[in-house]
């Protein structure tokens, strides 16, 4: 079963430049998927070329990935912060091929202490409480 959740993007080195008074907060690049894929067979979130594009995110390196298609190259991109069901966090996002919809890998659900229930889709981890509890850092 495919399991969707709405996720909001923003360019992190933008919001940075904002808040040192360098860009206008009208310029900060941002984008809101609606229909983003969970897919806990995935490790970071990946997006296709165009919305890397239009975040004006850059490379930062590259790692070779396991998919259904084998081992493959991919782009590490600069980091963005990202919202899923009102809690945020930050990460470096991986390029995916275009024909695939934006993918929320599990170190997203980890970071922000949500599950995966087969029947209600995305919640928070109910092993606690609806509080977002943090694994030690």
């Amino acid at each position: 079963m495919k399991h969707t959740t709405r996720i909001e993007l923003t360019n992190l080195k933008d919001l940075n430049l904002a808040e040192a008074g360098v860009i206008n907060p009208e310029e900060i690049r941002r984008i809101t998927v609606e229909d983003a894929i969970v897919d806990t067979g995935a490790s970071r979130l990946s997006l296709p070329k165009s919305i890397v594009e239009q975040l004006g995110l850059t490379p930062v390196g590259s790692r070779k990935a396991q998919t259904t298609n084998g081992i493959v190259d991919r782009f590490i991109y600069s980091p963005v912060q990202f919202t899923v069901l009102e809690r945020s966090g930050i990460i470096e996002v991986t390029d995916i091929p275009e024909n695939v919809p934006v993918l929320v890998g599990h170190m997203i659900l980890e970071m922000l202490d949500l599950c995966l229930d087969i029947k209600k889709g995305l919640i928070y981890n109910p092993d606690h409480n609806d509080e977002w509890i943090e694994d030690q850092l």
